[in-house]
């Protein structure tokens, strides 16, 4: 069963496992093992980002393909959501309609550069990209009417989903049962599910000659494989599974404009993550995740806490000032790097095989 799940895809590593399982354990647990409004929006945003980042990992990690275009599908799946629900009303078929609205401008639109583009080499292609990206990014900022322009669109969801919705009059275990938790357990599942399909796809025929084309393209197509075809393929689904992470971060945060899910900051938070968690790895866009986002969201805290406790010392209680946060992630950044240049998932796994073939 467990096989069949995982694809064949074990983690390789008894450390890298129980990691894994610790983050499973704690994403399904969030509501109950971390209270307050600020958790439970971290570990919605690593349900959101573990599933963009992986299908943003099918392209560069499996395929070889650097792309900055890929914010744009995550932005369509958002503003299909948004602007189904403004148009129809908060209801399920209305999420419906947006979500496959969505889903098939991003099929439409990755077929089109994958084919147009795919052809061009290297960072020719990466520029193009970054190109349509941006213009996409401005077509939303200034279609108003439909998009809300700059300051978005702010929408309501079904009753299920409404923060309003309580079913139970009694907590259940110290956390009130509502419409936010009914949404975030749908992100779970949904997460859950496609992590396991992208493993799926990367572990199949598909998947292995999509690493063959990385490798060596030039073999690939020597040996018979269209890699035209391969790397369009391996475009539109990337594209289709950042939509629908586009659609979940949409769900959450009931509201999306262009700094939400089109900017470029998010494309390069994509990067870093990819990086920290170990390329052409499923599993390492789960760390990877989870590492970035709570540093990201807690290291201004820990900060504070360090200077507040160095207050004797002025020069150190300055240089843990929470405003240098970016420069104290920057630096862990650089460590990761520097420790784990294959990521986490390489490491864990490099270090695994070198125990065991010690053991022989």
């Amino acid at each position: 069963m467990m096989n069949r799940l995982l694809s064949g895809d074990y983690p390789r590593s008894k450390v890298l496992a129980a990691i894994l399982l610790a983050i499973l354990l704690g994403l399904a647990f969030a509501p109950f093992l971390f209270p307050g409004v600020k958790a439970l929006n971290v570990a919605a945003k690593v349900l959101i980002f573990v599933v963009l980042v992986a299908s943003f990992d099918l392209l560069l990690g499996y395929t070889g393909i650097v792309s900055f275009a890929h914010t744009m599908f995550f932005g369509i799946g958002a503003y299909g959501i948004a602007v189904a629900t403004t148009r129809l009303g908060p209801t399920w078929t209305a999420l419906g309609v947006g979500l496959g609205g969505a889903l098939v401008l991003s099929l439409l639109l990755s077929l089109a550069v994958g084919l147009f583009s795919l052809r061009v080499r290297a960072i020719f292609f990466a520029m193009i990209t970054l190109a349509v990206a941006a213009a996409f990014q401005t077509l939303a900022s200034q279609l108003s009417d439909i998009t809300g322009g700059e300051d978005g669109l702010t929408f309501k969801l079904p009753q299920l989903l409404s923060p309003s919705f309580e079913p139970f009059e009694e907590p259940f275990l110290g956390v009130t049962i509502d419409g936010r938790l009914i949404s975030y357990y749908l992100l779970f599942v949904t997460a859950v599910v496609l992590v396991l399909a992208l493993l799926r796809i990367v572990n199949s025929p598909f998947g292995r000659v999509l690493q063959a084309i990385r490798e060596n393209e030039f073999r690939a197509e020597a040996i018979g494989y269209r890699v035209v075809v391969y790397r369009t393929t391996s475009s539109v689904l990337s594209a289709l599974f950042a939509t629908v992470a586009g659609a979940m971060l949409a769900l959450w945060l009931r509201y999306n404009g262009p700094d939400t899910s089109l900017s470029f900051e998010i494309m390069m938070d994509c990067l870093l993550i990819v990086v920290i968690g170990g390329m052409g790895t499923i599993y390492g866009s789960a760390i990877g995740a989870v590492l970035f986002l709570v540093a990201q969201s807690y290291l201004q805290d820990l900060l504070r806490m360090g200077s507040e406790a160095a207050s004797s010392l002025p020069w150190l209680s300055a240089l843990l000032s929470p405003d240098r946060w970016l420069l104290w992630l920057g630096v862990l950044f650089v460590l990761s790097v520097y420790y784990f240049p294959t990521g986490v998932v390489g490491r864990l796994r490099a270090a695994a095989a070198q125990h065991t073939r010690a053991a022989r």
